[in-house]
């Protein structure tokens, strides 16, 4: 970095979201700049319930250059956004924003291909021609689910709580691979190579009412959410017999690197950022 650019003053990025004192977005994004030399500060910013319109444009107005967004607003700035990414446009939802050249504001959302980083790159797992159990039909599954089908699995089913919310949820991308929706109790006699929890059942330490004869002696069971010990899904998946449990702190990292290489236009070195993260729980 030059003296110049270090003398100038830094670009300015920021997450939206609340509650959002927990996020670790900011120690994420200042590792990320330190380790690629890029000049910036990221800040955590509390918005109220219908002000996220306000709080975008001030930011702007101060000479914010991009933005993350969190629970509850994902649906909002995907309304608020003058251009969506295709990605973001199929999944309802927008985790990232940006400037464009003229000026409007481009809505994109880096969730689904976090999670399928992290599953292929750093926990090697195969997706492509396999059987693949996503569990929810919220928020979280609509922004993973494009991406996981363009790893082209044999198949993807959507199991949810209410029945007809899967269905739906399949049907909206059904173009795009062999997927279904079903109820959870209409989980019974069937196998998966991989069981992905979006659902929140893990904020009241709980576990999705599925049955443990889904796991095979080869699964692999990922629970979106994360935290300081082990998830509840994580302690129930391994307690059955799964190959592998794991929480969604690579996740959490690899959809920043994918926003961060948006605004920047530089990738980061993400294991090394999960590693931190982790040591630090």
């Amino acid at each position: 970095m030059s003296e110049a650019a270090d003398a100038a003053p830094p670009d300015r990025y920021a997450v939206m979201g609340n509650p959002i004192a927990h996020s670790r977005s900011p120690h994420i994004h200042t590792l990320f700049a330190r380790q690629t030399h890029q000049h910036l500060v990221y800040e955590a910013m509390l918005v109220e319930p219908g002000h996220l319109a306000t709080a975008i444009a001030l930011f702007r107005e101060a000479g914010g250059q991009g933005l993350n967004i969190t629970v509850p607003f994902k649906q909002d700035a995907w309304r608020l956004a003058e251009v969506l990414n295709p990605r973001a446009e199929r999944a309802g939802a927008v985790n990232t924003l940006l400037w464009g050249n003229d000026g409007r504001l481009i809505g994109d959302n880096t969730d689904g291909i976090g999670l399928v980083r992290d599953l292929t790159q750093n926990l090697k797992q195969v997706l492509t021609d396999r059987h693949v159990l996503l569990l929810g039909a919220g928020g979280a599954a609509r922004g993973v689910i494009g991406p996981l089908l363009e790893t082209h699995p044999a198949r993807l089913r959507v199991a949810n709580r209410t029945a007809e919310k899967a269905r739906e949820l399949a049907r909206l991308f059904e173009d795009a691979g062999n997927v279904e929706g079903s109820g959870l109790n209409e989980l019974d006699a069937d196998r998966f190579d991989l069981i992905i929890n979006a659902t929140a059942a893990g904020l009241d330490s709980e576990v999705p009412a599925i049955p443990s004869s889904l796991i095979g002696e080869h699964s692999c069971c990922y629970d979106m959410m994360y935290g300081n010990q082990p998830t509840a899904f994580v302690n129930w998946a391994r307690n059955h017999g799964a190959a592998l449990a794991v929480d969604g702190l690579g996740m959490l990292v690899e959809q920043a690197a994918e926003s961060f290489y948006l605004w920047r236009g530089v990738r980061p070195d993400t294991p090394p950022v999960i590693a931190a993260l982790r040591s630090g729980l």
